[in-house]
């Protein structure tokens, strides 16, 4: 079993009014660190993904830690529950992080960065899920989007490894880079990236081309989100 630190457990971390957590978030937000993340030296890199069911009464968290280069499964637990929090967007950390938290509590292998199914900066408040995670555990985490949250984004060049920064107003009203558009399938439409936590986006980028050898998304992703319909199944039929 993999142990929290300690501010994972602070109910004062969990407030649920909409209004408290989005002003959590704007504080928390000026603790995120931008780390060099060396994307050659990641062996293990964990995937975090979220399933709900159709009535959006419980959902199950996965998460699934994959060695490289080899992108084989070495670590995976899951955690189910009932939404303890409004579907409010921007605010869906406070929503998935408690069963998300719960599954990385159930692994036996720690690793070396954290891949969540959504943003870090590359929000309105600049503290996505992906900064949530790495700020509660204090550990290297990214945020990999399937579209922007925030932000615009020029298309990228069409060959894998091309990019654009993914632009969003500051608080002054002038643009600043949040996140990139990443092509990593020729020819298919990008991802978007951005930083979670204790990682730069230069180094999120090169993991993010690590983990897509095949597909668009991440295998992190591809396989947490695997195992949490799975299991998800697997309530349903109990």
């Amino acid at each position: 079993m993999t142990a929290l630190p300690s501010r994972a457990d602070d109910p004062g971390l969990w407030p649920s009014d909409p209004d408290r957590a989005r002003a959590l978030q704007a504080r928390l937000a000026r603790e995120v660190r931008q780390d060099p993340l060396d994307a050659a030296g990641v062996r293990l890199a964990a995937g975090l993904d979220v399933s709900y069911d159709r009535n959006d009464e419980r959902l199950v968290a996965a998460a699934v830690v994959l060695s490289l280069p080899g992108l084989e499964v070495v670590d995976s637990a899951t955690a189910h529950a009932a939404p303890s929090f409004p579907y409010l967007p921007g605010l869906f950390a406070f929503r998935e992080l408690p069963p998300l938290l719960e599954a990385v509590r159930g692994l036996s292998t720690e690793p070396d960065v954290y891949v969540c199914d959504g943003f870090g900066l590359a929000h309105p408040r600049r503290f996505g899920l992906a900064c949530h995670l790495g700020w509660l555990l204090d550990r290297p985490a990214i945020g990999v989007g399937k579209s922007p949250f925030t932000g615009r984004a020029e298309e990228p060049g069409p060959r894998r490894g091309d990019w654009s920064p993914l632009l969003a107003e500051s608080g002054s009203g002038a643009e600043e880079v949040v996140g990139r558009a990443l092509r990593t399938r020729t020819g298919v439409r990008p991802v978007y990236v951005s930083v979670g936590h204790r990682a730069d986006l230069d180094g999120a980028t090169g993991l993010v081309l690590r983990l897509t050898p095949e597909f668009r998304l991440p295998e992190t992703v591809r396989r947490a989100d695997r195992l949490s319909r799975d299991a998800l199944a697997g309530l349903s039929g109990t």
